[in-house]
């Protein structure tokens, strides 16, 4: 499955892993902070890349070992939800993180260009939609605002 990042359509390398699932040999997972908090030495110890999944309710101050980890996922339950876009700026701007950040789920490709503002830089989304999210990284060429990215 193609995603975009950073702002180039690209294949997806990650597989989420859900807490109740066994982790797989190798390759690049990602799983809930809650999985991340309670096996930490374990999934250190896993050969391929680390990353996140967080969804609205879960909160970067009370994870640790963000620079761990490669890739945070902002899991969005319904697009009327903008509590991940918080997250997202707080990621970049507050915590330092510097891996990518990716928005998945129930997010509008007409909100492609203000994720990108605050910090992601990679949006998993349906095929069909994928024009028209490259298309809306350049809705606006002026800026009041800086960029968290």
């Amino acid at each position: 499955m193609q995603i975009i990042k950073d702002r180039q359509l690209v294949e997806n390398t990650w597989q989420f892993i859900a807490d109740e699932q066994e982790l797989p040999a190798n390759g690049d997972i990602t799983v809930t902070a809650n999985r991340w908090q309670e096996h930490h030495d374990l999934l250190q110890a896993h050969p391929g890349k680390i990353g996140l999944r967080i969804g609205s309710t879960d909160f970067a101050d009370t994870i640790s070992g963000l620079d761990e980890l490669a890739l945070i996922e902002l899991d969005f339950p319904v697009f009327t939800d903008g509590r991940l876009f918080s997250h997202a700026r707080l990621l970049r701007s507050k915590y330092g993180f510097k891996g990518e950040i990716r928005a998945r789920g129930q997010f509008l490709a007409d909100q492609v260009f203000y994720l990108s503002r605050i910090g992601v830089n990679a949006f998993e989304l349906e095929s069909k939609l994928i024009p028209t999210a490259l298309a809306a990284l350049d809705d606006f060429s002026v800026f009041y605002q800086t960029t968290a990215a």
